[in-house]
């Protein structure tokens, strides 16, 4: 077996790596971040780490293909008050509609199949 070329590997530390600011596409940013080595899909989607902020609500999104989440940091709390603690691993259904905050912050290992869509 070869060895893995440097140009084939990509490593980031999630606790010491630079995460890049969401942006949703009408401009605006909540003050949330992703780490995503993958650079050949859109920001947020495949594998990712999300990092979001204390006090932080996600807006109303529905998803596009399934979304599967592991809760590595804090807590998240859906709109329906279901609480994910540290450990949890959720699964959400494509065309979910949701939305979630964080009260101290938290940190997730996410992926999301396809880009998300709002909803109003």
């Amino acid at each position: 077996m070869k060895p893995v070329k440097p140009e084939d590997r990509r490593v980031a530390n999630i606790h010491s790596a630079k995460f890049e600011p969401f942006v949703y596409p009408d401009g605006e940013a909540l003050g949330d971040g992703i780490l995503q080595l993958a650079d050949d899909l859109p920001l947020g989607t495949g594998f990712h780490v999300y990092r979001m902020p204390p006090g932080m609500t996600t807006r109303p999104h529905r998803h596009n293909g399934h979304e599967q989440f592991l809760i590595l940091e804090g807590e998240l709390i859906e709109n329906d008050g279901t609480v994910f603690k540290k450990g949890d691993l959720v699964w959400l259904r494509d065309g979910t509609e949701h939305c979630s905050h964080t009260p101290n912050g938290c940190l997730l290992a996410v992926h999301i199949a396809g880009p998300e869509f709002a909803v109003d």
